[in-house]
């Protein structure tokens, strides 16, 4: 299934989500946001019902409080966005992006000896 692309502020509470590992409220969502990013309750209500309405998360009323669940896994999400990407940008080409990450900033060694490993695995 093909997902839309989300905005970052609607991508960052979906990481919040799939981090949590269980359906959560807006406030235990709002707590796990950083400080410098706290948004205001009708803010955050309102990505969370542009989530629901893209379908990526469900809400289940628990007493007083509603719960978020995700429906969109992170991984086919990440999946998606980094195949989508990697043809916009790099024309899908592999060596190109990683070019990029190195010219950009520079990979460390580690990164580098963690991508040998990976390759080798495949």
């Amino acid at each position: 299934m093909g997902y839309k692309t989300l905005p970052n502020s609607e991508l960052e509470l979906m990481m919040i989500l799939w981090r949590g590992k269980k359906p959560m409220t807006r406030t235990e969502i709002e707590e796990k946001m950083p400080p410098k990013r706290r948004l205001s309750k009708t803010t955050v209500l309102s990505f969370l019902s542009r989530l629901e309405e893209k379908g990526f998360v469900q809400v289940k009323k628990e007493g007083r409080n509603n719960c978020y669940i995700p429906l969109v896994e992170e991984k086919e999400y990440l999946k998606q966005e980094s195949s989508s990407i990697l043809k916009r940008l790099y024309g899908s080409s592999v060596k190109k992006f990683v070019a990029a990450l190195y010219d950009g900033e520079g990979l460390s060694k580690e990164q580098i000896q963690e991508l040998k490993d990976y390759l080798d695995e495949l």
